[in-house]
């Protein structure tokens, strides 16, 4: 348990870091889109308000994970990073209708003024900062085999290629293009759309106790692959935020003592935590000769 706990400590301060970059960035969007009369710009300034929003909430689903488990949840409070993400999903889809909306009305109205080209050089300093950012938390997420903290360098990725794509549209838009930088907004609107869609099924896929059947075959075989185990009766998983729960049912020798079948269920939890990173397994041993009557009860 200490090992998990390091490694959650470790992805909050790549959610700290990313809240300060964030914060910093979407104030300088925001109001310089503004100034400069770029819509590309604030757009992206609100995306990157999102992202803070998304850190905070990561931050405190975080906090919340790593608190000892109570007589009110016995088995800790993981899943309130899962909850986190939802939450977030919803923030973000909120935003993104809104830039959308906002952005559409622009080009519809006519209301599309050549922004200042010196906004290009607020959105390129930025894709660089976000760059070296998705590169930091990369790296954690690494020492931290944490998925979190994965995604969420995924996304700064994404917000990079997004600044970038914005400077493009407001250099196209000063030379008389100022159709591109309204286009670049709606855009922008869409990808946050999308991220908040995809952050959404993910956290509600972890929260409905989902787990995908190819981590549950490699458990499989690699069970199997343990001295006196002749088969797997059972298996199933499900995550607790980013800690993976496995119970499965293994059949053995009947005439086996029982020192020799915790002897065995030590071998599979070791190996499963080692090699899948696996917290916690549950082994349930059965005699092989149950599958010969579960057969005949078939028949």
């Amino acid at each position: 348990m200490p090992n998990q706990i390091n490694r959650v400590k470790l992805a909050e301060r790549g959610a700290k870091v990313s809240i300060f970059i964030y914060i910093l960035l979407a104030l300088a969007k925001v109001i310089m889109g503004y100034f400069f009369r770029s819509s590309s710009l604030s757009a992206d300034g609100f995306n990157n308000l999102t992202d803070v929003v998304s850190s905070v909430t990561v931050l405190i689903g975080l906090k919340t994970a790593r608190k000892p488990a109570d007589h009110n949840h016995p088995y800790g409070h993981w899943k309130a990073e899962p909850i986190a993400s939802l939450i977030t999903s919803f923030i973000m889809l909120f935003v993104g209708f809104q830039v959308f909306q906002s952005s559409i009305v622009r080009l519809v109205t006519g209301e599309i003024t050549p922004p200042n080209s010196l906004a290009a050089i607020v959105s390129f300093i930025s894709a660089i900062i976000l760059f070296f950012l998705y590169r930091y938390n990369l790296s954690l997420a690494k020492k931290a085999n944490s998925a979190g903290l994965r995604a969420v360098s995924k996304d700064n990725l994404a917000d990079s290629l997004t600044s970038m794509a914005t400077t493009v549209a407001i250099i196209g838009a000063s030379f008389g293009w100022a159709w591109l930088d309204g286009t670049m907004a709606i855009i922008v609107s869409l990808i946050i759309i999308k991220t908040g869609v995809d952050v959404f099924k993910e956290s509600s896929f972890a929260l409905s106790d989902g787990f995908k059947d190819k981590h549950l075959a490699e458990y499989k075989e690699d069970i199997l692959k343990q001295p006196k185990v002749k088969e797997v009766a059972s298996i199933k998983a499900r995550m607790y935020g980013a800690n993976t729960y496995v119970d499965v049912t293994i059949l053995v020798d009947g005439s086996m003592t029982v020192q020799e079948g915790h002897d065995v269920t030590e071998l599979i939890e070791e190996v499963l935590y080692e090699k899948h990173d696996v917290m916690h397994t549950d082994v349930h041993v059965e005699p092989d000769n149950l599958m010969d009557q579960f057969n005949r009860d078939q028949m």
